[in-house]
C-alpha cells in the first residue's frame, strides 16, 4: 500500500477461507428452517475462524447471514461486554421480521432488535450508529435506542458539525468498557454520495450519503483500534466501482491493522 508504505503481507497473515456452506434452497425458499439452516452455516464459519485466533471479515448480501450470525459468534465467546459500530441507511431495530412475521428470525429490518433482545453481553451504551437519515424509521424505535444510550451519529451530524475528524473519535464509545467489537457495514450507507450514481442502489438510495473515503476512513480507524470481526451486507450489484471500494474498505481496514501491529512491534 503506497500510502503508508506497507506491504500487508509482510505484517500480517491473510486467509481465504471460503464460502459458508449455506444449502441452497436456503436462497430460492425463505422459509424458517431455511433461513436459520443458513445462518447456522455461517455461524460455524465464522467460530472456526475466531477459534482459530483469526479476525473473520464476511462478505454477505442480506440478514441474518450477513449480519447477526457473525455478532452472535462474537458474542458467544467474547470474555465481556461487546461493543458495536454499525454503518447502515436504516436502524433494522423492528422487533420483528416482516419478511417471515417469525420471533425467530433476526431479518434484514429486526436483526439489531433480535441482537439486544437475545445477548446479554451486548448493551445499547456500548453501539456506534452512524449514517442514518431522512424520514424512514419509526419515531418509537430511533427514541428507544437514543433513550437507551445508543451513539446515533446521522449523515446531518456529520455534515454540519463532526465531519471526518470527529466522526472517527466517536469510535471510541464502542470501545470503552468492551472485550470485543462487531463491526458491520450495510453499503446503502453509500446513497448517492459514493464513487457511482445513487440510482444503482434502487429504493435504498437516501441523499446525504456517506463518500467512499469516509466508509474507508472508518474502516481504516477501525483496524488501527482493533475488532474481532467484520461484515458486509448490501453491496450494490453490477458495478464494478462498487466492488473496488469493498476491496479498499477491507484493505484500508487491514492497513489499521497492521500498523497497529507494527507500533506495538516498535514499543517492546
Amino acid at each position: 500500500m503506497q500510502d503508508f508504505d506497507i506491504d500487508l503481507s509482510d505484517v500480517l497473515k491473510i486467509v481465504d477461507y471460503g464460502d459458508a456452506d449455506i444449502p441452497p434452497e436456503a436462497s430460492l425458499v425463505a422459509t424458517v428452517d431455511n433461513i436459520l439452516a443458513a445462518q447456522a452455516a455461517v455461524e460455524k464459519k465464522v467460530g472456526e475462524a475466531i477459534d482459530a485466533g483469526a479476525i473473520p471479515i464476511v462478505i454477505g448480501q442480506n440478514s441474518p447471514c450477513g449480519s447477526y450470525a457473525i455478532a452472535k459468534a462474537i458474542a458467544e465467546r467474547a470474555s465481556g461486554k461487546v461493543g458495536v459500530v454499525s454503518l447502515d441507511t436504516h436502524w433494522d431495530a423492528a422487533p420483528l421480521d416482516r419478511a417471515t412475521m417469525s420471533p425467530l428470525i433476526a431479518g434484514s429490518g429486526s436483526w439489531k432488535h433480535k441482537l439486544y433482545e437475545w445477548h446479554s453481553n451486548l448493551s445499547i451504551p456500548h453501539l456506534v450508529e452512524i449514517g442514518e437519515r431522512g424520514m424512514l424509521e419509526e419515531k418509537t424505535i430511533v427514541r428507544r435506542f437514543l433513550k437507551e444510550g445508543a451513539h446515533f451519529v446521522p449523515m446531518w451530524k456529520v455534515r454540519t458539525e463532526l465531519g471526518i475528524e470527529g466522526l472517527c473519535k466517536l469510535l471510541d464509545r464502542a470501545y470503552d468498557g468492551t472485550s470485543d467489537i462487531y463491526v458491520h457495514f450495510d453499503m446503502d450507507v453509500l446513497g448517492g454520495a459514493g464513487p457511482t450514481g445513487g440510482d444503482i442502489l434502487g429504493e435504498l438510495a437516501e441523499p446525504i450519503g456517506m463518500t467512499d473515503y469516509e466508509v474507508i476512513r472508518v474502516a481504516h480507524e477501525i483496524g488501527l483500534r482493533g475488532l474481532t470481526g467484520m461484515s458486509f451486507i448490501c453491496i450494490p450489484p453490477g458495478s464494478p466501482v462498487i466492488y473496488r471500494t469493498i476491496v479498499y474498505v477491507i484493505t484500508y481496514l487491514l492497513a489499521g491493522i497492521a500498523k497497529r501491529r507494527l507500533a506495538r512491534q516498535e514499543t517492546k
